[in-house]
């Protein structure tokens, strides 16, 4: 099984709706933060890949609300890769506060081609990369 990445933010004032809670869109923030910093531990920076002609966009993202989180508070959200497609990859993201989950989430990120933008193979030096964050 592949170690998940864990990546640690503390909630700020204005990521926070009327009712002082976390607003729903702003973890979908979260976990882009938390895939590109994944990416950067796991291949390197993201231009790297895209200076070699490889993009990855979402594709699909699920999310699954538990708990609320308010301003300040220490968030961390877990990554491990469920799947290494041909072209694509799936994330399980969970955002924690200490034990607590609080979100359960999925993004499916699918390679591209820079200059068609139509669907490709990952890289092989990515997929190297990215296998000791993919769960059993």
């Amino acid at each position: 099984m592949g170690d998940a990445y864990v990546h640690e933010l503390r909630v700020r004032y204005g990521e926070c709706d009327p009712q002082g809670i976390v607003f729903n869109a702003n973890y979908l923030l979260y976990f882009d933060v938390a895939f590109t910093e994944l990416w950067r531990e796991a291949v390197g920076p993201w231009q790297e890949m895209v200076d070699r002609g490889v993009d990855a966009v979402v594709a699909e993202s699920n999310l699954r609300y538990r708990a609320p989180a308010r301003f300040d508070e220490q968030l961390q959200l877990r990554l491990r890769i469920l799947a290494l497609g041909q072209s694509s990859i799936t994330t399980e993201i969970l955002v924690m506060r200490g034990e607590e989950l609080l979100v359960e989430g999925q993004l499916r990120h699918v390679c591209v081609g820079t200059d068609t933008w139509a669907k490709t193979d990952i890289p092989e030096w990515v997929r190297a990369g990215l296998e000791g964050f993919v769960a059993a």
